[in-house]
């Protein structure tokens, strides 16, 4: 079942990063980012009032925001510390880049929990998850050069390293994911909400200092439609994703495996919508990715 749930939180990946793409399009990244996180925010709102006022209800629909103490509370800060910062390197990058060049390089997310996976809660992959990962590195370093095809020079270009970093700390916080939801015995609903608060509050520190007291800036944000909708896929993805993680036997390193197959959406579709370069040059390492991906799941 909770491969399932992996499979239904790709999928508004998948939608999500298309919308990012719009949102960001042209626009200034951290205003977007911080009212992305606040649309969250305010679809999680109601959810922790009623919360509060109907507990039994809440309780028996499944939607109950538990309370928490105040270690907990300071996990799952750091977790917005990281993410945080994640976004910021990811958006930044996404304005700047191709979103056929950032998905993938977003793929390669696995390799770090891979990594991670293994020496701290020792999963351990067979021979053919073995293979499958190092075709997904293959596939993305392929990525690279298409990427050069375009104009971008994978070793001089600062939004390759951002969206690398990006990348890093990304699969760090899905390895941290685990210790809130399985260890801390944290629900999705409850991690959401705080998370969502503390990152609007991180990014309103941010934004204090490097965009409300330039009027020039202000003036280049524009308001689309796709900003709110981001912030709601992403909350649809992280619930079914952190559903998957409650249960017992979810792998970590396969459920970020199967978040790859987001590429589907953001690759192909994302293709076609914005235009960009060397599509069909794009499919060779696209497949490359979900033949990995599908290595790591099926074997």
């Amino acid at each position: 079942m909770w491969m399932y749930l992996g499979l239904l939180s790709a999928l508004f990946l998948g939608l999500h990063n298309l919308c990012k793409k719009h949102a960001v399009h042209g626009n200034e990244a951290f205003p977007v980012l911080l009212c992305t996180t606040l649309s969250g925010l305010l679809l999680l709102a109601p959810v922790y009032v009623l919360s509060r006022f109907l507990p039994e209800h809440m309780q028996q629909y499944g939607f109950y925001i538990t309370e928490v103490s105040w270690r907990v509370h300071g996990f799952i800060f750091i977790k917005s510390v990281i993410m945080a910062c994640s976004w910021v390197l990811a958006y930044q990058a996404l304005k700047h880049l191709p979103i056929t060049i950032v998905t993938p390089i977003r793929s390669g997310g696995p390799f770090f929990t891979f990594i991670g996976a293994i020496f701290i809660y020792q999963e351990r992959p067979n021979f053919w998850q073995w293979i499958g990962f190092f075709i997904i590195l293959l596939s993305v370093f392929l990525y690279a050069k298409v990427g050069k095809k375009e104009g971008i020079n994978f070793k001089k270009n600062k939004w390759i390293f951002a969206i690398i970093g990006a990348t890093f700390l990304g699969a760090s916080s899905g390895l941290y994911d685990k210790f809130l939801i399985q260890h801390q015995g944290l629900q999705p609903q409850t991690l959401q909400f705080w998370f969502c608060l503390y990152v609007v509050l991180i990014l309103l520190g941010i934004l204090t200092i490097t965009w409300f007291p330039f009027p020039q800036k202000r003036s280049t944000f524009i308001w689309r439609w796709s900003i709110p909708i981001v912030g709601i896929l992403l909350q649809a993805a992280d619930y079914f994703y952190f559903k998957a993680l409650q249960d017992p036997e979810a792998l970590i390193m396969l459920l970020s495996a199967i978040k790859r197959s987001q590429i589907f959406i953001a690759v192909i579709a994302g293709g076609l919508i914005f235009k960009e370069k060397n599509k069909r040059k794009k499919l060779i390492p696209l497949f490359g990715i979900l033949l990995g991906v599908g290595l790591i799941l099926y074997t």
